[in-house]
């Protein structure tokens, strides 16, 4: 019987990580997030710095940085008057990368989306 017990408590808490897990990939799966987060590699900015750069409104902005924030992967830091988002782990950074490569080596024979993810490398 105890064994069926710690069974079940281990696929429970496998369960709990998997939940976790899409969670996370859920907070990332949104192209203006990913976006972000691309900006957010090259260091901290602030909500209007963000909005400039995704020439987006500032509601739209504060809303998906919610959800970064919400689910762990952005930090916040308070500046003066305005408040200073950065990646709260720079392997978010890594993952990007890894999903660069990926999508490299998939989008090999659409050379129009192949470009532009070269380009956006620089």
């Amino acid at each position: 019987m105890t064994r069926k017990r710690g069974a079940r408590s281990d696929s429970a808490a496998a369960g709990e990580l998997q939940v976790f897990k899409a969670q996370f990939f859920r907070a990332l799966a949104h192209p203006t997030r990913i976006r972000m987060l691309e900006i957010l590699v090259r260091g901290g900015r602030t909500v209007q710095e963000l909005q400039e750069a995704l020439a987006l409104d500032q509601p739209i902005v504060s809303q998906q940085l919610a959800v970064l924030r919400n689910q762990g992967v952005v930090a916040t830091q308070k500046e003066g008057a305005s408040v200073r988002y950065a990646l709260r782990d720079p392997l978010v950074g890594a993952l990007l990368e890894v999903a660069r490569r990926i999508f490299d080596n998939r989008l090999g024979t659409s050379t129009g989306l192949l470009r532009e993810l070269r380009r956006e490398r620089r």
